[in-house]
């Protein structure tokens, strides 16, 4: 899996910094990509990387402010010309997305030639489970209904035990992945080899933590806790903290407070008020890092492998 931030500013977009979309790339895994917030020119962004439109499956849009939602319906009818009739896509967000979709496509008259689906969010909990994972949401403190969201990989099983199969005689070969995928298998002498018996101990999944606009709220450690990753904003530095908390927004340093109380393993610092320029760079991240080391400033088409 490899996060793509394709847009790391707030409110506008700049030269060096476009409006709210993260991107979740778990084509190696699912062959899907799952896309958070889609601000202005979200479409335009994804040229200048190697994702497909039509690979993504879900966008989730953590609030309906113009910089996280302006860039949908360009991109959804652009995905028309993309993909087939049967790569459905299914949106998830705020009471008033669905409004949003319906009245911006009926109105442009786009027909789109895939099956869409879109939830909307009214309660904090389990959003749905796939095979591979399970998404839970939280609302946050903004000035309109803003949501986080978590991604809860499940445990992948462990790795064959080689060497264990040589011992009952198994040469290397498809038998392999067939012995990896089935909880029993037959082989073709008759005998039975349990898959428990053969793998090493499962592998842990990755929790991935996409917090939406929002203030700094200690309400909010038990949703991000232990996350391997936390995305969090950071429209202010620290100087600003008063105006962070009249806007209803979060500065570097609570971002990174917030990261060390509650055990995650890395930060990445989002959503950056277009009052900060690149030479401001060096001091948000080092004020963060006195709080919480392992902190990044993300970037357009900052690209991180998880």
């Amino acid at each position: 899996m490899e996060l793509v931030f394709l847009g790391t500013g707030a409110g506008l977009p700049s030269k060096t910094r476009n409006v709210s979309a993260v991107a979740l790339n778990m084509t190696q895994e699912i062959n899907e990509v799952w896309l958070f917030d889609c601000g202005e020119a979200t479409q335009h962004q994804i040229l200048h990387t190697n994702l497909k439109p039509r690979k993504i499956t879900k966008i989730f849009i953590t609030h309906l402010h113009g910089d996280h939602i302006y860039g949908l319906p360009g991109l959804l009818s652009s995905r028309a010309f993309q993909s087939g009739e049967n790569q459905p896509l299914s949106i998830y967000g705020p009471v008033g997305i669905k409004e949003f979709v319906e009245s911006t496509l009926r109105i442009s008259q786009t027909n789109l030639t895939y099956p869409i689906t879109i939830k909307e969010i009214t309660e904090d909990g389990q959003l749905f489970e796939t095979k591979e994972m399970v998404v839970e949401t939280k609302k946050l403190q903004h000035g309109i209904a803003s949501y986080g969201y978590r991604i809860n990989e499940k445990d992948k099983p462990g790795e064959l035990l080689v060497e264990k199969l040589k011992e009952f005689g198994i040469s290397p070969g498809p038998i392999y992945q067939q012995i990896k995928e089935n909880e029993i298998t037959k082989l073709d002498n008759g005998s039975i080899i349990y898959r428990d018996d053969v793998l090493g101990p499962p592998k842990k999944g990755k929790i991935i933590s996409i917090l939406g606009d929002t203030r700094y709220s200690l309400e909010n450690i038990p949703f991000i806790k232990f996350s391997d990753i936390l995305i969090h904003e950071s429209t202010f530095t620290q100087e600003k903290e008063l105006l962070a908390f009249e806007y209803k927004h979060s500065t570097n340093v609570q971002a990174a407070k917030l990261a060390k109380k509650a055990n995650v393993n890395r930060l990445y610092l989002t959503h950056i008020s277009s009052r900060y320029q690149e030479e401001d760079a060096d001091s948000i991240i080092e004020a963060a890092r006195e709080i919480f080391p392992s902190t990044w400033l993300a970037n357009d088409f900052s690209v991180y492998e998880i």
